[in-house]
């Protein structure tokens, strides 16, 4: 039987307030909903009411109820009013309320609700993924595949538990690797994660305090996860220009004592860029308690080559200035270099580990975005103490990464197999991109500006007009195209989207672009 509470408002939107006041009353509505003090089956005042109680026209709640009816929140019926039919809750774990409590008291903080249906939506076969960070499953090299899984079958009699470190083969072969990115390192300086993302996850709980900081480009792809705010740090944005994250706004951020130092230096970076920055807030923290890492608790995070959302690639000139500013400030660094392999425009650049003199830079990479997610094959290059700590906890985590993963990508390695599929992989995504600059210049020109990448999956999208950026997610959904909103990866609200070319056809990416220009 339908519920008949009254649903209580004692709330009005704030007039002063920048954000539109539609989206303020969208924004309270579901979260009275998500709390469930107004539950699912309740049926909302009238539109006159609903009016009355915010203090708006009937025109903004019309647009307010709408806005929830495209998110599958509410539902109007004829002669019964409008309901409630849904919330977070009803979707995440439908009949088992009585688990609410032990769900929401865990280590791991959840992810919003748009990376949550990003996730679900990822693995349903009827959408385009127009944004995901995935290469496409057809240019998987299937002939090198068979030859490896062939001699994989023949040469291997045991699947043991494997070193925590890696085995000595891959580790070697990593090594050899990095050599291709200007890193000079020894194999005791590897270690074998179970992807990159683990690489970060076993930083986060062993070398970081608790309450540390943690700087990133604003935006960047580690703002998307929850890694370093489930061990209890801080993100704190970084400006971005054309040539990746600003080292000299990064300098000032640190020389800053305190908040309002650090707002005046966000909003000088804010007007010569021309975007809209948070300041971060990172006051002064305690030694961190490893022992490795001795600086104030903070910890640079960047993705210099192909970055991850906006596919700028870090000059070597800002390569230099950036490593000038963390030494002169003590501040260590993780150099994400998952897409490192992928530049196919112009020479790849060196790494910024090749220019750590210090021991101050730990690199990560990965064998998901060249090669195969399913590997579930990252590594960490780092000083030789940082390994041994981190075997020690990847042992706790997991005894080791795959040990057939291994030896696959090992052999994929040292065989040249990899390095001739790297080949014709970059000319395919340089073919993609390509294609995909076209139909945006068709599509999009005079109503958004985007960059041009000199590799890896990404073209970072912004619109000249604000765009509701939920409501477009759910539309486009709605008709079968999947976005990656860019207010997931930023620190704000930045009116932009994550385009990839990697995981769709020419062709394919023109029809889901053009299905995203049409509801613009």
């Amino acid at each position: 039987m339908p519920r008949t509470t009254p649903l209580d408002i004692d709330w009005a939107p704030d007039r002063t307030s920048a954000a539109p006041v539609t989206e303020q009353i969208v924004d309270y509505m579901c979260g009275r909903i998500a709390s469930g003090a107004w539950p699912i089956g309740s049926r909302l005042p009238s539109q006159r009411a609903l009016a009355e109680s915010f203090g708006v026209n009937r025109s903004t709640i019309i647009a307010a109820v709408q806005e929830l009816a495209d998110y599958g929140i509410v539902e109007g019926r004829h002669g019964a009013g409008t309901r409630i039919v849904s919330n977070t809750w009803s979707l995440m774990l439908p009949g088992a309320p009585d688990w609410a409590d032990y769900v929401s008291s865990g280590f791991f903080k959840a992810n919003n609700a748009t990376i949550q249906a990003i996730n679900r939506l990822e693995f349903d076969p009827t959408k385009t993924r127009l944004g995901t960070g995935e290469l496409d499953p057809r240019l998987f090299p299937r002939d090198m595949w068979r030859r490896v899984a062939g001699e994989a079958a023949a040469e291997i009699d045991a699947l043991g538990y494997p070193p925590p470190e890696g085995s000595d083969a891959l580790r070697e072969a990593i090594a050899a690797h990095m050599r291709d990115w200007g890193v000079d390192c020894r194999p005791e300086q590897v270690l074998v994660s179970s992807g990159a993302l683990q690489g970060l996850q076993m930083i986060s709980v062993s070398l970081l305090s608790a309450g540390s900081t943690v700087y990133a480009e604003a935006p960047s792809y580690i703002k998307s996860l929850q890694v370093f705010q489930s061990a209890g740090m801080r993100l704190a944005g970084v400006p971005m220009d054309g040539d990746g994250l600003d080292a000299d706004e990064l300098g000032v951020l640190l020389d800053g004592n305190g908040t309002a130092d650090r707002t005046a230096a966000t909003a000088t970076a804010t007007e010569r860029e021309g975007t809209r920055r948070p300041a971060p807030d990172a006051p002064a923290l305690p030694r961190n308690r490893s022992g490795i890492i001795r600086q104030d608790g903070s910890v640079l995070y960047t993705i210099p080559t192909n970055h991850n959302p906006t596919g700028v690639t870090m000059p070597e000139r800002r390569r230099r200035a950036l490593i000038d500013a963390c030494v002169a400030h003590r501040l260590p660094i993780i150099e994400d270099c998952a897409y490192q392999d992928l530049v196919f425009e112009g020479p790849t650049p060196r790494a910024l580990k090749s220019y750590d003199e210090t021991g101050m830079v730990i690199a990560l990479g990965s064998a998901s975005k060249a090669l195969a997610p399913g590997l579930r094959i990252g590594w960490i290059v780092a000083d030789e103490r940082i390994v041994h700590r981190l075997a020690d906890v990847k042992m706790q985590m997991d005894y080791g990464a795959s040990t057939l993963s291994q030896w696959v990508f090992a052999r994929f390695l040292t065989s040249g197999l990899y390095a001739e599929y790297l080949g014709r992989l970059r000319a395919e995504l340089r073919r993609r991109r390509d294609a995909a600059l076209e139909t945006l210049e068709r599509l999009f020109a005079g109503r958004a500006r985007w960059n041009v990448p000199r590799g890896g999956f990404y073209i970072w999208l912004t619109f000249d007009e604000p765009v509701r950026m939920g409501r477009l997610f759910q539309q486009t959904a709605d008709r079968g195209v999947l976005l990656n909103p860019g207010d997931i990866y930023d620190f704000e609200g930045d009116n932009a989207l994550r385009l990839s070319y990697a995981y769709t056809t020419p062709e394919e990416f023109a029809e889901a672009a053009r299905i995203v220009a049409g509801l613009v």
